[in-house]
């Protein structure tokens, strides 16, 4: 299977979805399971792409003070 690689944006705008369907009683039982593991595989997408984020910005920052 080929993991696709949402922006940041994308990422955030599925997880809102997701949180708006469980909130809104909008889940089946059977595919609120399935909906869980994709709001954390992009939840752990989100991290990765700020903690990413944050580390360039420290290096470019560190670049500016020499």
């Amino acid at each position: 299977m080929i993991e696709q690689k949402e922006s940041y944006i994308e990422a955030m705008e599925k997880l809102r979805k997701i949180v708006a369907d469980i909130e809104g009683n909008e889940l089946d039982v059977d595919v609120l399971s399935d909906k869980v593991k994709e709001a954390t595989r992009l939840i752990k997408l989100c991290k990765e792409k700020l903690y990413k984020a944050d580390e360039e910005v420290k290096k470019i920052l560190e670049e500016l003070d020499q």
